[in-house]
Order: structure tokens, then sequence, then C-alpha cells
């Protein structure tokens, strides 16, 4: 008889697990309460992403007459048309994925899924009918949701979460964006674009704190955020808000968080803003999923812990995605990732989840691609390192593109040559990486690429530029 297998939650994760282990000849059952796709398809990745290229599209018409164009009236973003196109391309891609898994023939069930006991779930419909499954194996892909803070709760009309920022039906002429993180420096950039004036307030001492982005990228971003008179508040927290009329006013206090040993006096200690947007973190979908059903335990936070080929402690039972926490890498393409390692072992495989290389990709003006090491990473390990830098100013195409800000930086191992970390800055730097995650993935020298002919005029030079000033072959700087 065919493995039957469960998955609960539809997203990047889910959705790849269970077309997986549908190719491997399990009888699938797929439940998803909401929408195909989850946080990424339809309240993350890729509507921002919708979001930002109108935003450069809008940004290109600003500043027409830099390529010889005369626009001629007025220029004014549609959100409206703006929220119509988006709500069009994801239910595009909802589709898409329910045409995948019916040619797979796993069984979707719209509801809310919970564990009963060991290898039975129940499924609860919005009508209030119940549907009991049985499984074999069961795979718990529910995700996250935006972490609601204290001090500052959401009321989705001027204290908007991520979530809401994606609904807005017009461009707030003044907004505060909590956290400096991806979501943050991402929407901060969006909006400035449009015309809202933006202030970003990050606990941290700099923005986009992860120890993924090297420090160097980190300093060129505010740089950037700055020329876009986007307001920057580092070492800063949000401590109150109140309404004074239909402003925010936001009460702001020196961060007792930050890693900065001597953080500077606080510029400013209130602001007002006509939009709050709180992007400091997520919080596990976890609670009601019924696993104390099968004597399975979560950490405080929620989060779920799993092995190298994404088993729980209860055997047979599998965790994939965000509900796995910053223990692990909450991205959308590593859910899928783990999506396929777990549902290769629920069929039994012997497969292992590797997160040694993991591309990161974010989506500012400009936009930041990452891999491997940062240069602060390689040296709290000890490793004896080089690293090169190349402005992305020095490339014709990006001369010919008016897309002058960025930075390339490689991270190379001075023992072996090999390349450990690549970091990017600059137009379509998340298409970029793509080229640096396989040469650490397959643990390549900076000579390796130097002898590989990239075509020119294209952006993808700099790789070639930074290879072979790595190898002691600069040609351009």
């Amino acid at each position: 008889m065919a493995t039957k297998i469960v998955i609960i939650g539809g997203g990047p994760g889910g959705y790849v697990a269970a077309l997986r282990s549908a190719a491997l000849g399990g009888k699938v059952t797929l439940i998803e309460k909401e929408n195909l796709g989850g946080t990424c398809l339809n309240r993350g990745c890729i509507p921002s992403k919708i979001m930002k290229h109108s935003a450069d599209i809008f940004q290109k018409f600003c500043d027409a007459g830099k390529f010889g164009i005369k626009v001629h009236g007025e220029v004014l973003p549609d959100m409206t048309a703006l929220m119509e196109k988006k709500n069009k391309i994801l239910e595009t891609q909802r589709k898409g994925i329910a045409s995948l898994l019916q040619a797979s023939h796993v069984t979707v069930e719209n509801g809310l899924g919970k564990i009963k006991a060991p290898g039975t779930v129940e499924v609860v419909f919005n009508d209030g009918n119940i549907k009991t499954i049985e499984y074999d194996k069961l795979i718990l892909a529910t995700g996250t949701e935006p972490l609601n803070v204290k001090n500052f709760p959401f009321d989705h009309d001027l204290v908007l979460s991520s979530d809401d920022i994606l609904q807005l039906n017009e461009i707030p002429k003044s907004m505060v964006i909590v956290g400096g993180g991806v979501i943050g420096c991402e929407f901060a950039c969006i909006f400035s674009a449009m015309g809202t004036d933006v202030t970003v307030v990050e606990a941290m001492s700099r923005l986009l704190p992860l120890p993924s982005v090297d420090e160097d990228l980190s300093k060129l971003l505010l740089k950037e955020m700055k020329k876009r008179k986007i307001t920057v508040l580092c070492d800063t927290v949000v401590k109150s808000s109140e309404f004074k009329g239909d402003l925010l006013s936001i009460n702001l206090g020196l961060s007792s968080f930050t890693d900065n040993p001597a953080p500077k006096k606080l510029k400013i200690d209130m602001i007002q803003a006509q939009k709050m947007a709180v992007c400091i973190g997520r919080k596990a979908l976890s609670k009601g999923l019924g696993l104390e059903a099968i004597d399975l335990k979560a950490s405080p936070q929620g989060w779920i812990e799993v092995d190298n080929g994404m088993e729980t402690l209860r055997k047979g039972v599998f965790a994939i995605g965000d509900i796995l926490g910053p223990q692990k890498v909450m991205l959308a393409h590593v859910a899928s990732h783990e999506g396929i390692i777990a549902a290769e072992n629920a069929m039994g495989k012997n497969s292992v989840m590797n997160y040694d290389v993991i591309p990161g990709a974010v989506f500012t003006m400009p936009e930041i691609g990452t891999v491997g090491l940062s240069e602060s990473e390689a040296l709290k390990k000890g490793i004896d390192i080089e690293s090169f830098t190349v402005n992305f100013r020095t490339l014709g195409k990006a001369q010919a593109i008016e897309e002058l800000a960025g930075l390339a930086k490689m991270i190379i191992e001075k023992t072996s040559g090999k390349i450990i970390g690549v970091h990017l800055m600059g137009a379509h730097a998340t298409d970029l990486i793509a080229e640096a995650t396989l040469a650490v993935q397959k643990g390549m020298t900076a000579d390796d690429i130097a002898h590989t002919i990239h075509a020119h005029p294209t952006l993808a030079e700099i790789m070639g530029e930074l290879s072979l000033k790595a190898s002691g072959k600069a040609i351009h700087g």
C-alpha cells in the first residue's frame, strides 16, 4: 500500500513537500486553512516584489530626464490599480500551484488542520464540518505570523503589520517603520520611492543586523537610504505610541538591545507619522496544532525542533519552514528545500538538509545578494581570510543604465584559496548572487571564476571583475 502522507500547511515548504511525496509514490493530503502559497505568495515575497517593481518604474519616470526622455503631465502612483494587479498575479500563482497538485493527485483540504492522536488528524472546515484523516507520516509546515508587540499593538489602520502594508489603498504621506531588518528596509525603499516621508527605527547599531549580511553592505545601504531622504535612527526603540487626531505620536528611547558598546545620544525622542509599520519579528503558528496529542513539545516561543533529516522528536513526524524558528533559516527557498528533504525521508529515503550555502536576497534599492560567510563571521570562526571589493560603477552596463551605486565583496580562505563568501549590493544583485552561490557550493577559487569569460556589457561582469582582483589580476579597479 502507498504511504499515507499528511501535510499541514500549503506554503512554499508544504506544497513542495506534497509534490515531492507524490512523485515518490505517496498518497498525499495537503491541508491549508487559507490560500495555497502561504505567507510568501500571499502576504510576503511576491506581493512586496510586485510593489517594488512598480516603485522602480515610478522612480524611473521621475528621473526620466536623465535618460533623455521628456514626460508631460503629472506622474502619480495608483495604489488601487497596483492592488488589482497584485491580486491578479497572486490568483494566477495560486491556480498554478493548485494545478500542479491536482496533476500529481494530491488531495487538498481547505480547512484548519489539527493533530487528534498518533496517526490521525482532523480538518475543521469553515462551515463547521469536521473530517478525520489517517496518516503514516506527518509533515508540519504551518509557518508564522507577524509578531504583535504589546507596547504598540496592531490596529490595522494606523499601526500596521507587514501583512497590512500590502493592503494599503493609498500612499501614506509619512510612515515610521519599526525594524531595520530585511522587511523593514524593503518597505522603506518602496514607500520612499513612492513619495512617503519614511523614518526607520532600528534597535541595533546598523541596518540589516544579520550575521549573513556583511557590515560593508549595511554601511552602504545606510548611505543610499539617506540619499533617498529616508531618516534612519539606529540604537533606538519605540517605547509607545498614541493617537493624536489622524496622526500617531511615537515616543522613542535609547535601545537596550544594541550591540553598540557606546550608543549615541538620542537624536529625537518623539516623531509623528500617518502610519507606523511594525516589522520586528514573526510568531510561530504552532499553538492549536495539537502537538500535545503526540506528546511533541515546542519551545516556549512555539518553535519546533528537528534533526538534519527534518524529523521531530516524534518518529514519523517532520517539520519544515518558518515554524522551525530562527535557529534555522527562515526563507521561502529554504522551506522548499526542507520540504523536499522531509518528503524524501517520509518516503523512506535518507536525505540530509545542508544549511551551509544558502543565498540571501534583500530587495532594497539597490538590491542585496549574499551567500556564505561575511567577513566578521569568518573572523569569529578563526578563519585566515582575505577580502576584496569592487564598485559597480566600474561596469559599463551600470553606467549605461544609471545604476552606479553598489559594491561587490569576496571573502577568500587564504589556506585553500576557496571562495567562502560573496556579498553584492547593486542593480539586480539578487539575480547575480546565483553564480556566487554555485562557486561557494562547489568550493571554487577566485581563479576558477576569473578564467570564466563574462559577457560584455552586463552586470554579471561584476563577478568577473571581483574574481580578477582577488586573483591579483585586477583590470578596472
